[in-house]
């Protein structure tokens, strides 16, 4: 470091700047023979370490291309299952639809027939309970008209009046509610 130094060392003089180029030959001389002995000395052991670390480099870079091939490999693979994942979740997805149109059907055919069942014996239940009711009017009619009957008779039969006229007026009062 000290001769790079000496290339470059200024002298200054009164008028100015100068290079004193005596430094500079020296400099440039000790700094090619260092060099020179560097390399002569150091051939073997520095060759031998380059080709090594040449070597390293180059197995490192086979190894990384190796790996680079073996994981573009594994992403085809992967992208393959993907596809072919994706098309079993849509197959899924298309078949769940079909099973849901299908069982909704069903629900909807089975309460169909539910209704029309309980429609129909709601209807049974209603024509029954009319029927009753007609029943038990037409009871609450005949006790009425045997009630008014009965009393008519003895009203009729109170008076005391002649038999022919009693038959009269129970045939006007039959033909008058016909």
């Amino acid at each position: 470091m000290e001769n790079f130094n000496q290339i470059f060392n200024l002298i200054a003089e009164e008028d100015g700047f100068t290079l004193d180029p005596m430094i500079l030959e020296s400099g440039v001389i000790n700094i090619v023979g260092l060099i020179a002995i560097i390399l002569f000395v150091a051939k073997d052991g520095l060759g031998q370490s380059l080709r090594e670390r040449n070597e390293t480099i180059s197995q490192n870079v086979k190894d990384a291309e190796n790996r680079l091939n073996e994981a573009e490999k594994r992403l085809t693979d992967a992208q393959k299952q993907l596809n072919q994942a994706n098309v079993v979740i849509s197959k899924i997805k298309s078949d769940t639809l079909n099973t849901k149109k299908l069982m909704l059907e069903a629900d909807a055919n089975e309460a169909k027939n539910d209704l029309k069942f309980r429609f129909e014996r709601g209807m049974l239940v209603f024509k029954s309970k009319e029927r009753q009711i007609f029943y038990e009017i037409k009871e609450q009619i005949t006790s009425l008209v045997m009630t008014r009957t009965v009393t008519r008779v003895k009203e009729t039969f109170a008076q005391e009046k002649p038999s022919a006229k009693l038959i009269n007026n129970t045939i006007r009062t039959l033909e008058l509610p016909s």
